[in-house]
């Protein structure tokens, strides 16, 4: 019996340390003032706070949208989302099988061939050899890599690197994806075939977290809208209302 899908994030903190900044200047307790994100750890050391006091809870069903100006903390909740970054403070429950689209090289071998990194994913995910086949004709087939699916990643174009970490990230269908907005990046092909393959994917999932600067993506995609301030939750609801907040100005809904 499939397992619910289902995220508890529960009071979530994360610090960065600088190790090079432990010197008390001037300009650094100015920021801290400004913008409360720096402060001292338990070593004396200062930290840069990406993420603070962080509260949701996502069930099967749930289309969850994050927005927020650069270095908001959206990248840092997917990474702590997909177990990548450990929480300081708080805890993070994830139930179901999770997939994230969060760097077109996340998960790679560069050294291997494309080939032989689709049959390690493969085996990752616990697909049985007989499947391995199918699932490596499904990323050749999309990622249209011809023969530089037998040469080693490190000597692909960043184009290349995107379409195969693409392909890679959406072969195998998730309960829960989290997707950052690197997939936007490509010609107009690619974000066509792309578009489809993750539509698809949305429909499929039972749990989506997005993360864009694109607020027609997030209010035609999403059903609740997390708004991040300087690591911290400023609006959390409806897509219309916080993309209103978030932009100053009504948004139109499709």
């Amino acid at each position: 019996m499939a397992v619910r899908a289902r995220i508890e994030v529960e009071n979530v903190s994360v610090w960065f340390p600088l190790y090079h900044g432990s010197s008390r200047s001037l300009k650094k307790m100015v920021v801290a003032a400004a913008s409360g994100r720096l402060g001292q750890d338990q070593q004396q050391r200062v930290v840069v706070r990406a993420l603070r006091d962080v509260h949701l809870t996502l069930e099967q069903g749930d289309r969850l949208g994050l927005v927020g100006g650069n270095g908001a903390g959206k990248t840092t909740l997917l990474r702590v989302l997909a177990g990548i970054y450990e929480p300081v403070m708080g805890r993070v429950r994830v139930q179901g099988s999770l997939n994230a689209l969060l760097d077109p090289s996340l998960g790679m071998n560069m050294e291997l061939t494309g080939r032989e990194n689709i049959l390690l994913r493969g085996l990752y995910n616990g697909l049985p050899k007989p499947m391995l086949p199918r699932l490596e004709e499904d990323v050749a087939e999309f990622a249209e890599l011809s023969d530089f699916l037998d040469l080693p990643v490190r000597i692909y174009s960043a184009g290349m690197v995107v379409r195969l970490g693409f392909a890679l990230a959406t072969a195998i269908k998730p309960q829960i994806l989290l997707m950052d907005e690197w997939f936007l990046a490509g010609d107009a092909v690619f974000l066509e075939k792309a578009k489809h393959r993750l539509e698809a994917m949305v429909r499929g999932a039972d749990i989506l977290v997005l993360s864009s600067h694109q607020a027609e993506i997030i209010r035609d995609w999403c059903t609740r809208v997390l708004w991040l301030d300087q690591g911290q939750v400023r609006a959390d609801g409806a897509p219309a209302e916080v993309l209103s907040q978030y932009l100053g100005t009504p948004l139109e809904m499709a």
